[in-house]
């Protein structure tokens, strides 16, 4: 492989890392070629140029198409980085000149973005920015922060067990949501005040969708501390079907306080506290070290206060 100093003397390009990420998502050089609207030999001569100034193939070719090799796979992350920042800063522009308004894009999973986003958002609002916002679940969040695809992302984890962004990103812990025992109405641990996990034992669980979901970790964590393992019964990431499946008796769950709406008990399910340590999830709020949109920063900021509100209410309010 070109040594550092070979490497810079040729000048990267955007369009070499546009032909890169669309040779690794179509699999093949013509439909690389058509879905960027270039020729074939275009295509060719931009991988030539990006393979010449790392001094290394990025592509493997086959009689079945073409696949990223080891170089390729490390430099395409950093390729769609750059193409995710670029993207942003040109809506940002864009917004600015045509419209006069600043422009921000931010990330969020579903039950944050019901009680955390809200007042934060109408607070840019006020200030004339406009933010366009990425809803879905972990995976999708943490994707479209890494990407560049987003300036600022809410995100949550594990406490003591940030989530595994690189260094160039930061985390801005804002609260730790309680996880809270849901149990049918007619459960025989129904009256109690607070449920021991040990008793839960031979219960089964509804548990989130990937294995990596912080909460199951949680609980795994947990139960392994009383000498059992929970027993999944199913898996979702929806709250309502989650109610839905403990109200009828199939399984118990623990559930963020977050999700609750207040109407449980209207659902046929009591909501405790686990007897023992306390069970949480860490909401945080996500960015890049080097941002300098004072619109990410006014946002985290409203976020903040948000958080604070929501903890308060809580501490007033105790399940």
């Amino acid at each position: 492989m070109a040594s550092i100093e070979g490497m810079v003397i040729g000048v990267l390009e955007l369009r070499q890392f546009q032909v890169l990420r669309a040779v690794a998502r179509e699999g093949s050089l013509a439909a690389a070629a058509r879905s960027l609207h270039h020729s074939q030999p275009t295509i060719a001569h931009h991988l030539a140029a990006i393979e010449s100034h790392f001094g290394a193939p990025l592509v493997h070719r086959g009689p079945r198409g073409v696949h990223l090799t080891e170089v390729g796979r490390l430099v395409l992350p950093h390729a769609e980085a750059v193409l995710g920042r670029v993207g942003l800063v040109e809506q940002e522009v864009r917004a600015l000149i045509e419209q006069g308004t600043k422009a921000l894009r931010a990330a969020t999973f579903p039950t944050a973005g019901a009680l955390l986003l809200p007042p934060a958002l109408r607070q840019l609002a006020r200030e004339g920015v406009k933010v366009s916002l990425v809803e879905g679940e972990l995976p999708t969040v943490v994707e479209a922060l890494r990407t560049g695809s987003v300036q600022i992302a809410l995100v949550y984890s594990q406490p003591g067990e940030p989530l595994d962004l690189d260094e160039e990103f930061v985390l801005h812990p804002l609260l730790d949501d309680p996880l809270l025992l849901a149990l049918p109405a007619d459960h025989p641990l129904a009256d109690l005040d607070r449920v021991p996990l040990a008793r839960l034992r031979d219960a089964g669980w509804i548990m989130g969708a990937s294995d990596w979901d912080p909460c199951d970790r949680v609980l795994t964590w947990a139960c392994a501390q009383q000498g059992f393992e929970p027993v999944r019964v199913m898996r979702t990431d929806d709250y309502g079907m989650l109610k839905g499946f403990v109200a009828a008796g199939i399984a118990v769950a623990l559930i963020p306080r977050l999700a609750l709406t207040g109407h449980e008990s209207e659902l046929d399910i009591v909501i405790r506290p686990v007897d023992g340590p306390p069970l949480a999830r860490r909401i945080s709020a996500a960015m890049l070290r080097s941002t300098v949109s004072d619109s990410a920063h006014t946002l985290r900021e409203a976020l903040t206060a948000q958080a604070r509100r929501i903890t308060e209410a809580w501490d007033e309010s105790p399940i």
